[in-house]
């Protein structure tokens, strides 16, 4: 019970808050481009740009950092852009194998570092427990700008527009919460809502609602039993979002019911 201190969990469930906030409508739109696997993809590139400046000595908080890991990611979203283009049947395919070679980059990029599996398993996994406020209130003015043009200039975006919006959103996210959560973050709350045929602001809610259970529920199970949190709170996004598409088919089922009675 010692490890739940407001101190701890606050500015870690706010950091879950900050992603959500983003990634749930970012993670329909996703779905609904049926480019799934775009936010792992984005979100390696941005981890090498990390680890690149890492590599070169640069503070893990500094705005070089940020820079390289934003310009990184963006770069990465031009490429998917002009692929998208250029070969639209194979865009999925592709994907995958800018994630790839992305993440093998890292690899080998880590493989000399006495503390590459470290820095690996905290980009992958994330460390949301070790989150801070002055991280958090930088983060949450990105995110802001990023809801503001998205809900504001959606259908003025276009292709380009998305993906920068988004590798701009991903960067920022895969330094608080990891890859697994990131990934877990755009597309649990994104498909449960789906199944449940929702549309509009209720699909934004129900969402919402999943991705606030599963980071409230996990954070909670992760410090009761000293296990890592990012995983956990992956665990806990997608057995909320099962739960949440049976109760409401069994609610839809008795509506029937007793409609017909």
């Amino acid at each position: 019970m010692e490890g739940l201190e407001l101190q701890i969990l606050g500015p870690a469930f706010l950091a879950g808050l900050l992603v959500l906030a983003t990634h749930v409508p970012l993670g329909q739109e996703v779905l609904k481009r049926g480019i799934i696997f775009i936010d792992l993809a984005i979100a390696q590139i941005a981890g090498l740009g990390i680890i690149a400046a890492h590599s070169f000595g640069l503070e893990v908080d500094g705005w070089q950092v940020q820079m390289i890991a934003g310009g990184s990611a963006m770069l990465g979203a031009v490429l998917l852009n002009w692929t998208e283009s250029r070969w639209q049947q194979g865009q999925e395919a592709l994907i995958g194998v800018i994630f790839i070679l992305a993440a093998t980059t890292g690899i080998l990029m880590l493989a000399n570092n006495p503390h590459g599996g470290e820095h690996l398993q905290e980009l992958l996994s994330g460390q949301i427990l070790w989150v801070d406020l002055p991280r958090l209130l930088w983060v949450a003015a990105l995110y802001a700008i990023v809801l503001f043009i998205w809900l504001r200039f959606k259908a003025q975006l276009g292709n380009l527009g998305f993906y920068l919006l988004f590798a701009l959103s991903v960067t920022a996210s895969v330094q608080l919460v990891g890859v697994y959560l990131v990934f877990s973050s755009l597309i649990i709350p994104a498909l449960a809502t789906l199944r449940l045929n929702l549309s509009g602001k209720r699909r934004l809610f129900w969402g919402y609602a999943i991705g606030i259970i599963g980071y409230a529920t996990g954070l909670l199970l992760s410090t009761l039993t000293d296990l890592p949190s990012g995983p956990m709170i992956v665990w806990c996004l997608a057995i909320t979002a099962v739960l949440v598409t049976l109760l409401r088919a069994s609610i839809n089922v008795f509506s029937v019911q007793a409609d017909k009675h």
